[in-house]
């Protein structure tokens, strides 16, 4: 995979020049609070009847169904390892959800291997009843992503409608592994969600790696009426980056430059390293947000903005929305809306809806929330 980048005339291959972060305006946004007392809540789906569900970090599963109260869901997390920035964290819900019952969960495994450490990180199939009481557990879709303490974990999750999964995996601050093909670290995966077995299409037939060179993905991101699919990763002390995902494409990342050493100061996209690296869409250049999620607000409410991709950060503490060109290779304006810029903390997950409105989980530690956020044009 390395070797066999296949990045196509729409793709950028050299290194992006950082995109500031612009004031534009931006339509005036009302944000009301869904759902409260809750710690570290990272991602949040919302069912077709219309119930709410968050899953926090360190293994609690809460549902708010529509008019009802908060409800905690029982699950077998017996097995969960929490650590670092690593334990329950992305969910997504089958497309046919509605009949199916099925959702999956991106989250640290702890059963243990004869060294004593935790295995691994994993996505975990699962149903819940009508009445969202309960969890069960139907098996383990794709496992064997790396992890160590728990740093650079992942770990987000796209569901799409030809039956595949797309999944954003951490290098587990490991220096070979962002470049190593055969690890599952530092890439984004796209495998049968059946299965876990490669989807056709993949640049290896028997590898469910899509794309490698990645640091730590923690947002992915279809474009709406289009097939682009964009990846949110963060950088060391610079360069927090989007990137376009083409089939085979290697993002650069290698910080192996001293051999063992998880070097961070070399570059995130590096050509003079890795030859045809791709350029990130749009980097934040110096400080970095610590850029955790992505999704495309829709509806006419957002005016200009319409169509724009959302990025929520944590240490930046805002949501920023970028206006990308039409072939998504470039971002032709920034604006971060006042609403979101240091009122809520640290910012987990933006998750876009299909009323145009977003929901947004924080990530504070005391009295987080699922916060929802709608234009006012």
């Amino acid at each position: 995979m390395a070797g066999c980048a296949s990045t196509g005339d729409s793709v950028p291959t050299t290194v992006a020049t950082p995109t500031p972060i612009g004031t534009g305006t931006v339509p005036a946004l009302e944000v009301q609070t869904v759902l409260d007392d809750l710690d570290h809540p990272w991602d949040v789906v919302v069912a077709p009847d219309g119930t709410l569900l968050t899953g926090e970090r360190g293994g609690r599963f809460v549902a708010l169904r529509p008019g009802g109260e908060p409800q905690q869901v029982a699950a077998d997390l017996d097995d969960l390892f929490v650590g670092s920035e690593t334990g329950l964290m992305g969910i997504a819900l089958a497309p046919d959800f509605a009949t199916s019952r099925t959702l999956y969960t991106c989250q640290g495994s702890a059963e243990f291997d004869d060294g004593g450490g935790p295995t691994d990180i994993r996505v975990v199939a699962w149903t819940v009843d009508d009445e969202w009481t309960e969890l069960t557990r139907v098996g383990t879709v794709i496992d064997g992503f790396p992890i160590r303490t728990g740093r650079h974990g992942g770990c987000r999750i796209l569901s799409r409608p030809d039956g595949t999964l797309w999944i954003g995996t951490g290098d587990s601050a490991q220096p070979s592994v962002p470049q190593d093909p055969d690890s599952l670290g530092g890439k984004v995966l796209r495998v049968d969600a059946a299965t876990g077995d490669p989807a056709p299409g993949n640049p290896d037939p028997n590898s469910p790696v899509y794309t490698l060179g990645h640091r730590n993905v923690q947002g992915l991101a279809v474009r709406p009426g289009t097939d682009q699919v964009f990846s949110v990763e963060q950088g060391p002390d610079r360069d927090d980056e989007v990137n376009l995902l083409a089939a085979g494409a290697n993002y650069g990342w290698r910080p192996d430059r001293d051999p063992g050493r998880y070097d961070e100061s070399v570059p995130m996209t590096g050509p003079d390293r890795v030859p045809g690296a791709v350029a990130a869409v749009w980097s934040t250049g110096s400080p970095t947000l610590a850029t955790a999620s992505g999704t495309f607000v829709t509806g006419a409410d957002w005016d200009g903005w319409d169509g724009a991709l959302a990025v929520g950060a944590l240490k930046g503490q805002r949501v920023v929305l970028l206006r990308l060109s039409p072939d998504g290779t470039s971002v032709l304006a920034t604006a971060t809306p006042a609403e979101l810029d240091g009122t809520l903390g640290r910012i987990r997950t933006v998750a876009a809806q299909p009323d145009g409105s977003l929901l947004l989980t924080t990530d504070n530690g005391e009295n987080d929330r699922v916060v929802r956020v709608r234009p006012l044009s």
